[in-house]
C-alpha cells in the first residue's frame, strides 16, 4: 500500500513539474513586453527606426495662378513697346519702297522715322550717285513690307529690334523677291520714338543710342 502511495506521489510531483514548465514556455511566448522569442526581440531591438522622408520643392517652373503681367518686368510698358515696334516696322517697309525716277522720294519718305543726325546719314547713302545711277540704268521700282521678327535688345529709352525686310523688285532683269534682315534702333525723344540707326542683323548692332 505505501509503495502504491509512493507511486502517486511521484506521478503527482512529475505533473506538478510539467504544467510549471508549459507556464514558464506560455508565459515567455506571450509576454506583457510583446517579445514572442529572445531572437524575436533582438530583431526588433536591431530594426531602424521608422524615418519621415520631407517632400521637396518641385524643380519644374509653374505657371502662377492668376494673370501674369510680363510687361512689369521690362523697362517699358506694352504701349510704348507697340509704338516702338511700329515705327521700326514703318520705317523698314518705307526704306524698301522706291522708283529709280524719283529717289528724293524715297529720302523724304524715311527721313519722317528718323531722328536728325540718322536722316542725314540716310539722304548721303540714298542719293548717292553710284546707287542713283544704278537704279537708273536698272529702271529699278521695289514694293517693300516688313515685320518685326524679336527684340535684341532694350532699355529705358531705346530699344533694338530684329526686322525682316521683304522687297518685291521690278527692273530690267524682270522680278525677283529679296528678304534681308535689319537690327533697328529706335530711340525715345521726349514722348515720341524716333528710329536711331539701321544695320544688317548680322553685323551685330548692340543699340547703343550715345551720340
Amino acid at each position: 500500500m505505501e509503495g502504491t502511495d509512493g507511486r502517486r506521489r511521484l506521478v503527482f510531483v512529475a505533473v506538478v513539474v510539467v504544467l510549471a514548465a508549459i507556464g514558464i514556455y506560455l508565459t515567455m511566448l506571450g509576454g506583457g513586453d510583446g517579445e514572442s522569442t529572445p531572437e524575436a526581440a533582438a530583431t526588433r531591438r536591431n530594426a531602424p527606426a521608422s524615418t519621415v522622408v520631407p517632400v521637396l520643392p518641385s524643380q519644374v517652373a509653374s505657371t502662377p495662378s492668376g494673370e501674369f503681367d510680363v510687361y512689369a518686368y521690362l523697362p517699358l510698358g506694352r504701349d510704348e513697346l507697340a509704338a516702338a515696334a511700329d515705327l521700326a516696322r514703318r520705317f523698314v517697309g518705307a526704306y524698301g519702297t522706291y522708283t529709280y525716277a524719283d529717289p528724293v522720294a524715297r529720302v523724304d519718305r524715311v527721313r519722317r522715322f528718323a531722328t536728325a543726325e540718322f536722316g542725314d546719314e540716310l539722304t548721303r547713302s540714298l542719293t548717292a550717285p553710284a546707287l542713283t545711277q544704278h537704279d537708273s540704268t536698272e529702271q529699278t521700282v521695289s514694293d517693300g513690307s516688313a515685320k518685326v521678327t524679336s527684340i535684341r535688345d532694350m532699355t529705358v529709352g531705346s530699344v533694338v529690334f530684329v526686322v525682316d525686310s521683304i522687297q518685291r523688285i521690278t527692273s530690267t532683269a524682270g522680278e525677283r523677291d529679296q528678304t534681308d534682315s535689319y537690327a533697328v534702333t529706335v530711340m525715345k525723344l521726349g514722348s515720341d520714338w524716333r528710329v536711331y540707326d539701321m544695320q544688317p542683323a548680322d553685323a551685330g548692332q548692340d543699340g547703343d543710342t550715345s551720340p
